[in-house]
């Protein structure tokens, strides 16, 4: 260990004692995109003991431009971030114990997370994943890192229970609408300069350092050469759902989650299956070559063109319909295929 991490052991802030916090600890990051892949690096390098991954999509060739753990070769087999990820991951650092997850990340998974891990690592890009991690961080008493970026500019903020307000009392001064990097682009060091203060967040919960920990919502445009830091403490609701003496943790509430979604910054509607209800991948390809639609299987998914829309079926029974941003005609072109 010692030649391994022996510059991060000379920090004095870290030293023996914080490495050794940093081999025993657990962290679980949502999103293994721009965000999730330069974090996963940072902290398997780092030598961070235990880490969980959750993503529900696979390389495209657009993603390499920001999204670094991946290949022009993962984007042509269209593999799962996490498969591509986790290869990658293992060769920088075989010690780690990487748990991967190709999934959406409902209610379930992340309370599954939060009773495991020391600290959970926002790196999704939508307010209802936010509001899941949010409301399981504050049952269960352990903190998560916010980030975001898009253009040139990011922000950070580490959301501790008990002591900071929660991601759901920021709302009502949170934008509606968001811009997204499918509507002005991104570029990459706004990931990397996002990503890099979010893994130091964690390397400084995970050794000890709190009072390091920053206490103000930090946001930075690189184009722009600006930054500022916005003090939050005024904004916390006495009467809040999630941080309040009586929290009622609603996002995560079955009956919140909904069936269909459009993805963030994709012309893209994610179908997730009924309980009780699983189109498996023999049924996909079944049904695909059945109505002369079939492409592709691979061991994780099922690939068929219905008219001008591409569609995705994974093993856990979820549809991704390419080329749409209809719910409707989303829920129309489930129901035509698989009733």
């Amino acid at each position: 260990m010692d030649s391994r991490y022996s510059r991060q052991l000379l920090f004095k802030k870290i030293g023996a004692t914080g490495q050794n916090h940093l081999g025993a600890a657990a962290v679980a990051i949502i999103g293994c995109g721009a965000l999730g892949s330069a974090i996963s690096e940072t902290l398997v390098r780092a030598g961070v003991g235990t880490i969980h991954i959750a993503d529900r999509d696979y390389v495209e060739l657009s993603n390499i431009q920001r999204q670094q753990l991946f290949t022009e070769e993962d984007a042509e087999e269209m593999l799962p971030k996490v498969v591509a990820a986790e290869k990658r991951l293992k060769s920088i650092n075989s010690s780690v114990v990487l748990h991967t997850y190709l999934q959406n990340v409902d209610h379930l998974l992340i309370e599954y997370f939060a009773t495991r891990v020391d600290v959970i690592i926002d790196a999704t890009d939508n307010f209802e994943t936010r509001l899941l991690i949010n409301d399981a961080a504050y049952k269960h008493n352990i903190p998560w890192i916010y980030g975001a970026c898009v253009g040139s500019s990011g922000v950070v903020f580490p959301f501790i229970p008990k002591q900071t307000a929660c991601f759901r009392c920021l709302l009502p001064v949170l934008p509606t609408v968001n811009e997204t990097c499918d509507t002005v682009g991104i570029i990459s060091p706004a990931v990397q300069i996002t990503a890099a203060t979010q893994s130091s967040e964690v390397l400084k919960l995970l050794t000890g350092n709190l009072k390091a920990v920053r206490t103000k919502v930090h946001h930075f445009d690189c184009w722009n050469n600006t930054f500022l830091d916005i003090g939050i403490s005024k904004v916390k609701n006495e009467t809040c759902e999630t941080c309040s003496e009586h929290a009622t943790f609603p996002s995560l509430e079955r009956d919140q989650q909904s069936q269909y979604a459009v993805l963030c910054g994709r012309d893209a509607v994610q179908v997730l299956p009924s309980p009780g209800r699983k189109v498996t991948l023999q049924d996909a390809e079944k049904i695909a070559k059945n109505i002369k639609a079939f492409k592709k299987r691979t061991p994780y998914f099922v690939e068929f063109q219905r008219e001008q829309y591409r569609m995705v079926l994974f093993g856990d029974g979820r549809l991704l319909i390419h080329g749409i941003k209809d719910v409707n005609l989303g829920r129309r072109l489930y129901t035509e295929i698989f009733g």
